[in-house]
């Protein structure tokens, strides 16, 4: 069996690519120097290890060894995991975008040796057909043009780089971030609102959680009820369609159809975050009991299936899995769907009504299937939502049935700002339902992140652990999505170490990432040899942007420590956005986020006890159990205020007076103390 350099790497991803008869190297000077030594071409390869196109390119090209000749003798071949490295991957999906129209995994570009892009694309079919290049036909071509007409190919990759460098880099503003620049996207939205479905735009719909995230706190903010009203709706479309495990728990990555039924099955960690939070949070605002019980469903799956004995969160499970009828087969969905015989088998009496209730069809439910994937069989989905929770048993029944089957592969490497998303999840889901559980959860996975991950004395963290490694240095959204964690998990449970911890990350970031000139964060340090070009990510998409989230994440820690430099900081990024944002500004939900904290006057209600107990958390609850998004409610204990002195001397200085003592303050003004005792 051939061999090849990836047999040496941690990333699944690679690992999976370690047989093919590509001679690939991963990404690194020693593929970079073989490829100036050779004066040939890059072909970069990018994806990830769920990704279904990803898997029938391989299966279709690089398994090949007609195609591995050509890659092999003409060019340098790297193949990258874009979960690792998200900043090599940002830099050359913007020159896919920008040059064709559209951006995907698999990716595939074109470098000259100074690794400037010169053609790229997403998927290539191995053979021409319909007026779209073969892969084979395309290697053959460039080949030919890298040989033959070099001095164009260089100018074009040049010529490139100079326009990405003004693409990537939001230039200097002092347009004021305003209340009418935070309502602006509301009307976008709206208009792309699907009011049949819920879900904005036509299919394929993603869940894309920031969006709800914006109009959650634009509902509070203006009183809207329509923005509520599009939240609520999506998300119990999203809860009835074959998109939501209706078994196990969780959430599939979109929907190939607008009615969220026929999902591409792979499920991602941090679509299980952040659909948690947008869950919890309905809750909160409606009280309906529906959005507690999906939220509790997503975290089950994730405890029962994508945790690691240390605590930490995998990545991602596949959407293909060996057929139970065909185990030769790996199919989409395999692993999920049923054949109707199979279901009455299990079911007996209660098949009938339950198969009413879950759309079950004697020849399957799948009317579009152009893959034949799902033919004969049901994807399970509530036809009579009404219903949804008669069939417990049934439904335990059918799971245990289930987990018999090949299960998906797992994609077991550990990502930190992944983690620090499903982390603020289950301390947002401790303070919201009060399950212990959740809250075990976080502390663990934290616990794993300060041990493993974070070297306290130079500030520095690593992006991925896999398989006994950290390792990758971490990126913006590292720092700020795991910092952001922390400082949840101290307004949950008030331990000040996880405050003292999110400020120094907070600092680490702001000296390793911030743009002092213009402000707004670069993604990468200045140090990275291996880039193009530093970037600022600002689009919130299937994850928010690392810019988004620092920036809230300042807005939050200068409230809570009164330090100036978070909120310039804050205040230096938000403006260095606006002017994007007002052009666009449904590209940026979660930076409206930060916007909407820094115009807010949120409450402060802090009780300062001899520790922290029942009577301490009932009040905190009560006030809690209303919807509040840029709200502080604190318990501080005695030991904890001396702790906090040194990063937030405000909170520290609230003095104990009597048995309990509740401060009400806003903008470090405080009303004055009620005592208890």
């Amino acid at each position: 069996m051939h061999t090849n350099a990836l047999s040496r790497e941690k990333s699944p991803y690679l690992r999976q690519h370690a047989h093919n008869p590509v001679d690939w190297l991963p990404w690194g000077e020693e593929a970079f120097e073989k490829a100036r030594r050779e004066d040939k071409p890059i072909f970069l390869s990018i994806g990830y290890s769920t990704c279904h196109w990803c898997h029938v390119m391989a299966h279709e090209s690089f398994e090949d060894e007609a195609v591995a000749q050509v890659l092999n003798r003409e060019f340098v071949p790297i193949k990258l995991d874009r979960e690792e490295r998200p900043d090599v991957d940002r830099i050359y999906m913007l020159f896919v975008q920008a040059s064709t129209g559209s951006g995907g995994w698999p990716m595939s570009v074109f470098l000259t040796p100074a690794l400037k892009p010169f053609f790229g694309g997403t998927y290539f079919p191995p053979d021409s057909l319909y007026g779209r290049p073969g892969f084979r036909d395309l290697l053959e071509y460039l080949a030919r043009a890298w040989q033959q007409e070099r001095e164009r190919v260089e100018s074009s990759g040049a010529s490139v780089v100079e326009q990405l460098r003004s693409l990537s880099a939001p230039a200097p503003s002092n347009l004021p971030p305003t209340a009418d620049l935070f309502a602006s996207a509301f009307w976008q939205f709206r208009r792309s609102f699907d009011a049949r479905w819920g879900g904005f735009g036509a299919a394929p719909k993603f869940p894309r959680p920031v969006v709800l995230n914006y109009l959650l706190r634009y509902y509070h903010s203006e009183n809207n009820a329509e923005a509520l009203d599009m939240v609520t709706k999506t998300l119990d479309a999203m809860s009835a369609g074959g998109m939501h495990d209706q078994l196990g728990g969780g959430f599939h990555r979109y929907s190939v159809d607008e009615r969220w039924f026929v999902p591409h099955f792979e499920k991602m960690l941090y679509d299980q975050a952040q659909l948690a939070i947008a869950y919890l949070e309905a809750f909160e605002i409606t009280r309906d009991p529906k959005c507690a019980t999906v939220a509790r469903g997503i975290f089950s799956y994730v405890l029962r299936d994508l945790t690691d004995a240390t605590g930490a969160f995998f990545s991602a499970e596949d959407a293909d899995s060996p057929d139970p009828e065909n185990p030769s087969h790996s199919g989409e969905g395999a692993f999920y769907i049923w054949r109707k015989a199979e279901i009455d088998s299990l079911l007996g009496p209660e098949a009938d009504p339950f198969d009413r209730t879950f759309g079950v069809e004697p020849g399957g439910n799948v009317d579009e299937d152009p893959h034949g994937e799902f033919s004969g069989r049901n994807i399970l989905y509530l036809a009579q939502p009404e219903h949804a929770q008669r069939f417990p048993s049934a439904k335990e029944k059918l799971f245990e049935a289930r987990s018999r089957r090949p299960r998906p592969h797992l994609d077991r490497k550990v990502l930190t700002s992944w983690n620090g998303l499903m982390i603020s999840a289950f301390a947002r889901g401790y303070a919201v339902l009060r399950d212990e559980q959740y809250l075990d959860a976080a502390r663990r996975a934290v616990a794993f992140f300060l041990d493993s991950m974070y070297n306290p004395s130079t500030g520095e963290l690593q992006r991925r652990f896999c398989d006994g490694e950290a390792a990758v240095p971490a990126f913006l959204d590292d720092y700020a999505m795991l910092a952001t964690a922390l400082l949840d998990l101290f307004e949950t449970v008030f331990d000040p170490q996880y405050l003292q911890t999110a400020v120094a990350l907070t600092r680490a970031a702001i000296a390793r990432f911030e743009d002092r000139a213009a402000g707004g964060f670069f993604s990468t340090e200045e140090r990275a040899a291996d880039l193009l070009l530093r970037m600022k990510d600002d689009y919130d998409g299937a994850e928010p942007s690392g810019n988004s989230v620092m920036t809230d994440l300042l807005l939050r820690l200068a409230h809570l420590t009164g330090d100036d430099v978070f909120r310039a900081s804050a205040e230096r990024s938000l403006a260095v956005f606006a002017p994007k944002i007002k052009a666009q500004p449904a590209i940026a939900p979660q930076m409206l986020v930060a916007l909407g904290r820094s115009l807010a006057e949120p409450e402060q209600l802090v009780i300062r006890c001899p520790s922290i107990g029942p009577e301490v958390a009932e009040i905190l609850n009560k006030h809690r159990a209303k919807f509040s998004p840029y709200s502080v409610f604190l318990g501080i204990s005695d030991a904890a205020a001396a702790s906090l002195a040194p990063v937030a001397p405000f909170l520290a200085g609230l003095e104990r007076r009597g048995r309990l003592t509740l401060y009400r303050c806003k903008n470090f003004s405080c009303d004055l103390p009620q005592v208890i005792g």
